[in-house]
């Protein structure tokens, strides 16, 4: 038994249109379908009832369609039963094009919509108009006594066909209720600053309230939402000066001041487009689980505020050429990405991002990417079942194309393996962490020398060189502990190093020596530093 929307709308010329753009084999499983897909179950009465608004159509005397926008409280569309849907038809722009057409034509086609979470119901139906001298007890199920507008008539609509539509170019839109419902946390949470405001150090009150040691002063001049677990910062200069020029993929140290009233840096891409140079933005996700960075960039970072940060400095470029770019994004992975994104539409050169996180919401600059990139951007909701096909992506991407990947460490690592089972060359496979790298397989304990102190350390396969140096109170350079920003590079006198770093130049690793303790280990039993 086919699906009854197959029948309604698979029409010759559609069949046709089909066949000429290589669909037809993939539609004609509706019509093999063994659900006729006519009724209405538990998941769609649900939709309906949750819904304040619809699109419906009617075609006129004429052939022309009529759509129309009809709005009310959420439950306004009602369910009679598991065939039979009908709504109070409220006074409107008294033209009655919808209730004509319906008059000699009863055929009815409507789409809800749920923005928030990009669902949508088509519905086929015949409809009939109901007066309430004709039928008073069936108005009275469909009137909804809390809204307060002139109901002249009832829809009443038996259903021929239901289809759920799939996501795609669904914008997401919320409601002022939602948006409200949204951002009371974060309401909540600036009356908590508020109350406690008395309490932030004097330091962050004036125009000496500039923390850190950097030599680019920078001043807070914009802090934006822009996921529940993301903020931006906008940062310009004091004097709104043009800044130091930076490319796609560049990043900056910022000082942050923790709780105990240490202060330490943390890296962060510069996600704002480079072609700018009025300000930097930096994207922050509050890791509650981290070592605070994070946590005091939130609660601490006011507008007006001013840091001493490094200058901008790239380890993840573009390459020049014009190969086209994949770029392989995972949550907060999107800040260098988007630069990027931006960059190579500028320049004209082929690129396809993709970008998948927890949930559409999660995503951060989700709209902006979709505005500004269209059929060039995909999108991937771990909660609605899409994961990026590693494996078929690489497979079918461009011969020389260049793969950028940023994101938790298990992406960059599934990239960099299917890659290599694929045999593609791993110079086209750049990637950047932005957290801790984890261990990995083969990690093995190994021993450190110190060759000005003479000190041995074990490091076990689960601790980073660095934790081992800090641990043991000797005096080491860091920023990111991420191998990100090179902060901590030092020389190796003697033994195989395994670089795991995206911050050291390949001269700076074979010719100078240098390796980043914070995330890269050792091939050899002992590894010699410069300390």
């Amino acid at each position: 038994m086919p699906a009854k929307f197959a029948e309604i709308t698979f029409t010759a010329a559609v069949k046709a249109a089909q066949t000429r753009y290589g669909s037809r084999a993939v539609n004609e499983r509706f019509e093999m379908s063994q659900d006729p897909g006519d009724t209405l179950g538990m998941v769609e009465t649900a939709f309906i009832e949750a819904r304040d608004s619809f699109y419906q159509s009617t075609v006129n005397e004429n052939g022309w369609p009529y759509v129309q926008h009809r709005g009310g409280p959420p439950g306004f569309l009602k369910v009679l039963d598991e065939r039979t849907i009908g709504f109070a038809d409220f006074r409107g722009n008294i033209q009655y094009l919808s209730v004509g057409n319906l008059a000699d034509n009863d055929r009815i086609s409507m789409i809800l919509m749920d923005y928030p979470n990009r669902r949508r119901l088509k519905i086929w139906a015949r409809a009939r108009l109901v007066h309430h001298d004709e039928d008073p007890e069936l108005m009275t199920q469909l009137e909804v006594p809390t809204y307060r507008a002139r109901v002249e008539r009832g829809i009443v609509m038996t259903i021929e066909a239901i289809e759920w539509n799939c996501p795609q170019h669904i914008t997401p839109r919320f409601t002022e209720a939602e948006v409200d419902e949204m951002v009371a946390p974060l309401k909540n949470r600036i009356t908590e600053l508020e109350a406690t405001n008395d309490d932030l150090p004097t330091a962050l009150s004036g125009p000496q309230s500039a923390i850190g040691d950097g030599p680019l002063e920078l001043v807070i001049t914009g802090i934006r939402q822009l996921t529940p677990e993301v903020r931006a910062y906008e940062l310009r200069r004091p004097n709104f000066e043009e800044l130091p020029a930076v490319t796609a993929g560049s990043h900056i140290q910022v000082p942050v001041q923790l709780e105990d009233g240490s202060q330490e840096t943390r890296t962060f891409s510069i996600s704002s487009n480079p072609n700018r140079r009025d300000i930097y933005e930096i994207a922050v996700r509050l890791d509650t689980e981290g070592q605070g960075g994070t946590r005091a960039i939130h609660e601490r970072y006011v507008v007006g505020m001013r840091i001493q940060a490094s200058l901008p400095r790239n380890a993840f470029c573009l390459h020049e050429g014009i190969q086209p770019a994949v770029l392989i994004a995972g949550g907060i992975g999107i800040t260098p990405l988007k630069a990027m994104a931006q960059t190579l539409q500028a320049d004209g050169r082929a690129f396809h991002l993709h970008y998948a996180a927890r949930s559409q919401s999660l995503m951060a600059y989700r709209s902006k990417l979709a505005k500004a990139f269209d059929d060039a951007v995909s999108f991937y909701a771990d909660n609605e079942g899409q994961k990026i096909d590693i494996k078929a992506l690489l497979s079918n991407a461009p011969s020389d194309a260049v793969f950028y990947v940023c994101g938790p460490d298990r992406l960059t690592n599934a990239v960099r393996s299917i890659a290599d089972a694929l045999g593609i060359d791993c110079k086209r496979v750049r990637y950047e962490r932005f957290t801790t790298a984890t261990p990995e397989a083969g990690d093995t304990d190994f021993q450190v020398r110190l060759a000005r102190s003479g000190t041995e350390l074990t490091i076990a396969r689960d601790q980073t060189i660095l934790d081992a140096l800090l641990d043991a109170g000797i005096d080491a350079n860091y920023g990111c502990k991420s191998g990100t920003c090179g902060a901590c590079a030092v020389k190796v006198l003697d033994g195989i190093p395994v670089h795991r770093d995206s911050a050291l130049s390949k001269e700076e690793r074979d010719q100078a020596g240098l390796i980043c303790p914070c995330v890269s280990r050792s091939a050899s039993d002992v590894l010699v530093l410069d300390i």
